[in-house]
């Protein structure tokens, strides 16, 4: 079998135009050579500048979170599960959520089952990353990601799709700790329970990915009310702006 080219027209120039030839579809599984294109193809309809003008009130968002196997990325830390819930404005869509376990090639730490409740059990009938990748970002869409700490989960979500699809994340993302730094810059703590405590949201099932995405949510919301309350930033570009300058 030919080696595939890296010049023009060579499968490499193919990979970083979105395309799938059909001679790695049979090589990688259909399954596995249709999400990757999937994915690829929604990284290339992100940034578009008119979303910069959406109300706050009207920005469509999914607030997710992750547990991985530890905190360094850098030194082969992966992904152990997704969570996610929709929101439209402050609306939280508590019936539309989204959780998985993904399989790692790295073993899950003893420490990290007991923070999380994940075995490595779990995680070996798990599906596999880019199952789980595919169907996160089939539910994200177009919209906006939310995160809190979101340095942490968007170096985790790009390793992972560059892994499995040689592309990176382009979707905006928003993080509520930039946001409470911004409306609270007197405040001692910006932890997750620092911030939940402060507005007087219950604490439950924290270190689960899909409960703590939808305690987020409710931070999220929350902040969205005080923003609107304050006139500080009407709409995406406004927020932007105003983090910049936090």
């Amino acid at each position: 079998m030919k080696t595939p080219e890296r010049g023009n027209g060579g499968f490499w120039s193919l990979l970083r135009q979105g395309g799938v030839p059909s001679a790695i579809a049979s090589v990688m599984g259909g399954n596995s050579a249709q999400q990757m294109a999937f994915i690829r193809s929604l990284m290339r309809e992100q940034r578009r500048p008119e979303m910069l003008h959406t109300p706050l009130n009207k920005l469509k968002t999914v607030i997710f979170d992750l547990e991985t196997t530890g905190f360094n990325v850098q030194q082969g830390d992966e992904i152990l599960s997704i969570g996610a819930l929709k929101s439209d404005g402050e609306h939280i869509m508590e019936q539309d959520s989204f959780y998985t376990l993904v399989q790692a090639k790295r073993p899950v730490p003893r420490q990290i089952t007991e923070l999380t409740g994940i075995t490595q059990q779990m995680i070996d009938h798990a599906p596999p990353l880019i199952d789980g990748l595919h169907d996160f970002m089939s539910f994200v869409g177009d919209r906006v990601l939310v995160a809190h700490a979101s340095a942490h989960d968007k170096s985790f979500l790009n390793s992972a799709l560059w892994k499995t699809s040689k592309v990176n994340l382009s979707h905006r993302v928003i993080d509520t700790m930039l946001i409470a730094r911004w409306l609270e810059p007197c405040r001692q703590s910006y932890t997750l329970d620092s911030l939940l405590s402060g507005k007087g949201i219950p604490i439950e099932g924290r270190h689960h990915a899909l409960e703590d995405a939808r305690m987020t949510a409710k931070l999220w919301a929350s902040y969205l009310r005080d923003i609107a309350e304050s006139r500080k930033a009407d709409t995406l570009g406004d927020l932007y702006a105003c983090l910049s300058h936090a």
